[in-house]
């Protein structure tokens, strides 16, 4: 099972293959900071915080925000950002927060088509049929926060529902979160460059509950 050093070295890894790809345009590489007691964590810096998407307000203005204050680790070429954050303790996962903001903004490429149609990374995003929205693998350990079923220690979220909380298998690695955002929104691009990024094997252990494994649910290789 993967620890905090190996984690960073996937999000700094995979931050390079995706800038040397020209996949982005702007990257944060992560920091590790120790926070005493046995607690560390993976982040990007003092850049803003990412709590701010938890609000309850329009999801253009989460996006202006998170972007304005740099608190991503990606911007993807079509505006999209990717935030990984990851949080251990005596250097076993504790918690993490993996987040897929698309732009809010796409007007630029679905009114001028022809433009983009033949650069990978915007072949998703072209069509006036898509409706952007976030979503997030959000994990969490400490027992006071999880409740079986009704709040699993792995889920997904999609868009900004509240009580969306869909069951997860296991925490996800870095490799596992970018594999998934690049082969399921810039699936052209994936295809493409796949073979060029690097590949992780180290996996998290299984996290789900049998009760939770009753539920419609997403499987993590392990």
């Amino acid at each position: 099972m993967p620890g905090a050093e190996e984690i960073r070295r996937q999000m700094e890894k995979l931050t390079a293959d995706l800038v040397g790809l020209s996949l982005c345009d702007r990257q944060n590489f992560p920091s590790l900071r120790d926070l005493g007691q046995g607690l560390r964590e993976i982040g990007v810096g003092d850049n803003g915080n990412v709590s701010y998407a938890l609000k309850n307000v329009p999801y253009h203005d989460i996006y202006t925000e998170l972007e304005r204050t740099r608190t991503y680790n990606l911007r993807m070429l079509d505006g999209a950002l990717i935030h990984m954050g990851y949080r251990f303790l005596d250097n076993r996962i504790e918690t993490h927060r993996l987040a897929f903001f698309p732009s809010p903004f796409l007007e630029e490429f679905q009114n001028n088509p022809d433009i983009y149609l033949e650069d990978e990374i915007y072949a998703e995003v072209i069509s006036k049929s898509i409706v952007p929205f976030p979503l997030r693998f959000d994990f969490d350990n400490r027992e006071k926060v999880t409740v079986e079923v009704e709040h699993p220690k792995s889920h997904l979220t999609l868009g900004q529902y509240q009580n969306c909380r869909i069951p997860v298998s296991a925490p996800l690695t870095p490799y596992q979160f970018i594999g998934f955002v690049l082969r399921n929104f810039y699936n052209t691009a994936y295809r493409k460059y796949c073979d060029r990024l690097s590949v992780f094997a180290d996996c998290f252990e299984a996290s789900i509950t049998k009760q939770e494994m009753n539920l419609l649910h997403v499987l993590v290789p392990v």
